[in-house]
Parts: C-alpha cells; sequence; structure tokens
C-alpha cells in the first residue's frame, strides 16, 4: 500500500487530545489532597500528576510513532503478538512474578513501573480478531469456520483475564470481538446466541465469587450495607449530585477531598468530574467519546480494505465500551467493576496502549476515502 496522501482525521485527533487533557487536569485536581496528605505516604501534591504526566507524553510518543505506521504491514505480526499476549497473561499470574494489589494479581513490576499486561493484550487480540476476520470474510456466515476461531482464542485470553481477577476487562474484550464479528458481516442470530451465554457465564461468574456477589447485591440495594458493599455506590452518586449544573470548582470537591470518594483518581473519576465540574462537565466528558465513536466508525466505514475497517471498529469499540461501563458503575447503572475511564482515568499502561490504539487508527484515517 502506498503511503497515505491525507492528513490524519482532525476531529478525531482534537477529540483524543481533548479528553488527555481533562484527564490530566482531573487527576490533579482529584488526588492533590490525598497525594499532599503530610501524614501519608506521598507528600506531594503533584505526585499522581506528574506520573500521569510521563505517561502521556510516553503514550503520546507511541501515538505517533503508530500514526506514521503503516498499519498493513500489522499482519505481518500477528503471530509473534498474540504469543507475547499469552505469555504475559501466564507469566502474571505466576506468585513472585506477577504483583499482587488488593487480591488482584494483574501486574508486572519492572523495576519502579509496573506493566499491566491485559492493556496489551487487548490490542493483540483486536489485531489478531481484524486480521482473521478478513482473510474469512467469506466463511463469516459459517460459526465453525467463520466465528468459532477468533471467539475460542478471545475466551481463552478473556478467561486468564478473569483469573486474575478482571471481569470487567475480560468482558469489554468480549464484547469488542462481538463487535467486530458484528462489522464482518457475522449472522445476527449467532452473535445473539453469543450474547446470551455470555451473559449467563458473566452472571455464574458474578455469583461464585463471594466479593462479586455483594458488589452484585449492593447495586441492587446499596443502603443495605451503607459502610460497606454499598459505600462506593452511595458516595459515587453523593459526588455526582452535589454537583449540580455547574459543580462546585476544580479542587473543591467535598467528597474527593475529604476522601470519602473511594478510587476518586481511577475507577470513580468520573464521579470526581461530576461534583466538581458538574452536570455540564460530565456531558461534554460524554459528548467527547461519543465524538470519539463517531469518528472512528466513520474511518471503519471509509477504509478500502476489509482489514483496515474491522481493526478500525474493534479499536474505537473497545474503548467506547470500557468508557460505557466505567460511566455506568459510577452513576449505579450497572455492577460494580474495577474498570478506568480510557484516557482520563490515573493508569499508566492502559494511557499508553489506548493513545497506541489510536495512533492506529489515526493511520487508517490516512488511507479513507473523503465523503
Amino acid at each position: 500500500m502506498r503511503a497515505g496522501k491525507r492528513a490524519p482525521d482532525f476531529v478525531l485527533f482534537l477529540s483524543i487530545l481533548m479528553l488527555l487533557g481533562m484527564g490530566l487536569v482531573m487527576v490533579f485536581s482529584s488526588s492533590a489532597y490525598y497525594a499532599g496528605d503530610p501524614e501519608g505516604p506521598f507528600h506531594d501534591p503533584f505526585y499522581f500528576f506528574k506520573k500521569q504526566f510521563l505517561w502521556a507524553l510516553l503514550g503520546l510518543s507511541a501515538m505517533f510513532v503508530m500514526m506514521n505506521f503503516e498499519y498493513t504491514r500489522l499482519k505481518k505480526h500477528v503471530g509473534l503478538l498474540l504469543l507475547i499476549a499469552f505469555l504475559l497473561l501466564i507469566l502474571v499470574l505466576i506468585p513472585g512474578i506477577g504483583a499482587s494489589y488488593l487480591g488482584a494479581r494483574r501486574w508486572l513490576n519492572l523495576g519502579p513501573l509496573s506493566f499491566q499486561p491485559s492493556e496489551f493484550v487487548k490490542l493483540c487480540i483486536i489485531i489478531f480478531t481484524a486480521h482473521g476476520l478478513a482473510a474469512k470474510r467469506n466463511q463469516i456466515h459459517l460459526f465453525k469456520k467463520g466465528l468459532l476461531p477468533f471467539i475460542t482464542i478471545g475466551g481463552i485470553a478473556a478467561a486468564l483475564i478473569l483469573a486474575q481477577p478482571d471481569l470487567g476487562t475480560a468482558s469489554t474484550l468480549m464484547g469488542t470481538i462481538v463487535v467486530m464479528c458484528f462489522v464482518a458481516g457475522a449472522r445476527g442470530t449467532q452473535l445473539g446466541g453469543l450474547c446470551s451465554v455470555g451473559l449467563v457465564l458473566v452472571l455464574t461468574a458474578i455469583w461464585l465469587e463471594p466479593y462479586r456477589r455483594r458488589r452484585f447485591l449492593a447495586f441492587l440495594d446499596p443502603e443495605a450495607d451503607p459502610t460497606g458493599a454499598g459505600w462506593h455506590i452511595i458516595n459515587s452518586l453523593m459526588s455526582l449530585g452535589s454537583g449540580g449544573l455547574m459543580g462546585t470548582g476544580l479542587g473543591q470537591g467535598r467528597h474527593s477531598k475529604f476522601l470519602f470518594l473511594p478510587e476518586r483518581h481511577t475507577d470513580f473519576i468520573f464521579a470526581a468530574i461530576g461534583e466538581e465540574l458538574g452536570f455540564i462537565g460530565a456531558s461534554l466528558v460524554i459528548m467527547l467519546f461519543i465524538l470519539l465513536l463517531w469518528r472512528g466508525f466513520k474511518v471503519a466505514i471509509t477504509c478500502p480494505d476489509t482489514f483496515g475497517s474491522i481493526l478500525a471498529a474493534g479499536i474505537v469499540s473497545g474503548i467506547v465500551l470500557q468508557a460505557i461501563v466505567n460511566i455506568g458503575v459510577v452513576t449505579s447503572s450497572l455492577p460494580i467493576t474495577g474498570i478506568t475511564l480510557p484516557f482520563v482515568s490515573f493508569g499508566g499502561t492502559s494511557l499508553v496502549f489506548t493513545l497506541m490504539g489510536m495512533g492506529i487508527l489515526l493511520n487508517i484515517s490516512k488511507y479513507t476515502s473523503p465523503r
């Protein structure tokens, strides 16, 4: 394929930068009081901001590299990427190699840094699935030859992620694969059956694990255990509600400042946005993700080849599905699961690989036909 003659999608690029900028501001605003506490472990109000800023620079560098790396060349490396992805998923589960935090074994320690393999794995699985679906586009209506291989590979990856345990990431990964299969032309009845089976498996995973079951019951009735399993939901809703239309102002969130809101700079940062920036700020974040979805699928629709089209759809749907789950949890529309808000929440590995995926999407946009 010749080098693309068009510039990358500017609206898509701008929406990425706006989400990233808002994330940096809110990471600092929501964490400064906690990080600067003289009796706390950090003694620096800029502690989380500085780490996130450095990860953002690394992520932007990765995005610009991938934006100028011809996406069709990724097909040559699918096998190697998949091998590395599964190797990392196995390594992180081995005691002494994988680092454990709050009962979850999701990280590999690399000296002073930690690396979350599942974020890399999501991107690898999306590239593998796009390549395979494009190669089998004439057999996609056949379940055994068309869908089953990709559902199986994705399912194995999801099972290893679930073992960490990380139900939220496992579920969004499988949801992304289903969207990619739909874009590739799979039959609606087959996908409907897969979604039904997936829902049953998710509910089973929730019910068989005591802490997930407590969270699910708290989702149904948070007031039944207000200082236990219902604490996150109650304080998240109180933070959102106290922001009103305009919010309390940056750094003025009482629930964030006085540490009532758990995970205020990570999983529940959207609640901090709602409190400090109000309904307007929260709506702006949602609108930016809608804009990202629109431009991403516009790239997928106008891409001249099947691989690029499915890959673009997979990248953007994976990010938006994660955002939907995170916002659904924060607004008590979904049971609690530990999943971050893309571009916005504190977290280095997630930010770097999300921006890397955006670089691939921007590269694909160079080859789209104007409409």
